[in-house]
């Protein structure tokens, strides 16, 4: 077929616009496609921003640096008894001619971590269960000198120990205010485990206020996802300027590893109960001589208040501190010292550095009206507890200091008032109406020598009870 003259023109302009619009077509792929190559290299490069200019990398090196040689490892040496079932019986001894008394022992070791905290005196911060039981504790440095420490005083209640050795050339670890701490804040947790000299691993705060564990008898832990193994026990959680904001006590591992939930005890905590056992070996704890509960909407509309804050008072105790003071049943607590108490978790845990000789403010809600109280803390004569501030093992049991009137052979005590039927005690036998005579075969007429006798027990707990005429024991593991 032959065109003329016009129509190959015609032709030849089509042609030439098809050529336009393909350039067209290609110049805007290539620019989406630029456009998409510089998204994405933009995108990895802001990731650290400085890098291509300074050359310098975001580094936790420094702080560790100023940090890590505070931290050191703790081990233990313990001479504990072996008993063998077949020396306890009578029949056994008497036909072998095993003599009577025949003890056998054997020596053990253990390890943890430790924080120096106070460089000048030597003073060092670990878990109370490092040194549980302890014969001798060696304390060596991240430079390897090795060091005999002297046990100062423990709190088996909120799991922590104090330590002395000689202040010489030592690092320390200053003190954060832990109530400062948010959840999503970076930590860094840092242990002396096993030998190895000091283990490193960040994350974040992931909770606050952590309880109803069944760890200790008082928690108030700081959760964190940073890696809490064995061997850290008793090591630092600190925040990015190397400031101590918590000690390691715990991780929860249902498969034998870490699973990025690990709990610390917070340094408002650790320095109060640090500063009691520095001053009086022990931890003189006192109480506000009341008992609260938890508030719920109920109470709340009863009581005109906003139902997420607070405590209700339900029991004063007569001439106690609180009675003293002018708190009454009825008022809601929401401010312990410089607290606020929202849950119940917040008055326990506040309970924990209520010292004997301290004066606390409270501030309660009463008809709708809040009131400001001063009370002055004295000695514990509480005659109620709840076995969870006694011992962990205890947890879901209410105690109550008890004395025979009418059987003169049975004295004093510490009578089981309540025990949960899904609680540790209860599948080991305890009872309500067992009466405790003695705690580790430490006499318990009353609830400050239970508590005694079972710090000064090992990792069974062996109550001697009254029940129905007999006496008998009780091993709680």
């Amino acid at each position: 077929m032959k065109l003329d003259v016009d129509e190959r023109r015609c032709v030849a302009k089509v042609e030439q616009k098809n050529q336009r619009s393909g350039v067209i077509v290609r110049n805007v792929l290539a620019t989406v496609i630029i456009g998409l190559h510089c998204v994405c290299t933009c995108a990895w490069a802001a990731l650290p921003g400085e890098v291509p200019d300074s050359g310098v990398l975001p580094s936790l090196a420094p702080m560790l640096e100023q940090t890590s040689p505070a931290v050191v490892n703790i081990a233990t040496y313990t001479t504990v008894e072996v008993r063998n079932p077949l020396l306890e019986d009578p029949f056994f001894r008497r036909f072998f001619r095993v003599p009577e008394g025949r003890r056998q022992f054997r020596r053990t070791q253990s390890t943890g971590s430790g924080v120096v905290v106070n460089a000048k005196e030597g003073y060092i911060v670990t878990n109370s269960h490092v040194v549980d039981r302890a014969d001798e504790i060696a304390v060596t440095l991240a430079d390897g000198r090795l060091l005999t420490a002297e046990l100062v005083g423990t709190d088996a209640q909120v799991d922590l120990a104090v330590l002395k050795v000689a202040p010489e050339q030592l690092r320390e670890i200053a003190f954060a205010d832990s109530a400062a701490l948010r959840v999503g804040d970076f930590v860094v947790a840092i242990g002396n485990p096993f030998g190895l000299n000091q283990t490193v691993t960040s994350g974040i705060v992931s909770a606050l206020g952590r309880s109803g564990l069944g760890i200790e008898g008082y928690e108030d832990f700081i959760q964190t996802d940073a890696s809490i193994n064995p061997g850290n026990s008793g090591g630092a959680l600190v925040n990015l300027r190397g400031e101590l904001i918590g000690i390691n006590t715990a991780i929860i591992a249902p498969s034998g590893g870490n699973v990025g939930i690990g709990f610390a005890i917070p340094s408002n905590m650790v320095e109060a109960i640090m500063e009691q056992l520095i001053e009086h070996g022990e931890v003189r704890r006192g109480h506000l001589g009341l008992v609260v509960q938890a508030l719920n909407a109920a109470l709340a509309e009863a009581f005109r208040v906003d139902w997420r804050e607070g405590v209700v008072v339900v029991e004063v105790e007569p001439g106690g501190p609180g009675a003293v003071a002018g708190i009454r049943e009825g008022d809601i607590i929401v401010k312990v010292q410089e607290r606020d108490i929202d849950r119940l978790v917040d008055y326990h845990a506040q309970s924990a550095i209520l010292m004997v000789g301290d004066t606390v403010p409270v501030m309660v809600l009463r008809d709708g009206k809040t009131k400001r109280y001063r009370l002055k803390i004295g000695e514990d004569s509480v005659e109620k507890l709840a076995g969870g501030r006694v011992d962990p093992r205890l947890a879901g049991v209410e105690l109550q200091n008890f004395r025979s009137q009418d059987d003169p052979s049975m004295g004093a005590g510490v009578l089981v008032t309540e025990v949960s039927s899904e609680s540790r005690a209860w599948r080991y036998g305890l009872r309500p109406g067992d009466i405790i005579v003695a705690a580790n075969r430490e006499p318990a007429q009353n609830l400050s020598e239970l508590a005694e006798g079972v710090r000064r027990g090992s990792q069974q707990l062996l109550l001697r009870v009254y029940r129905s005429g007999e006496f008998g024991y009780i091993a709680i593991r």
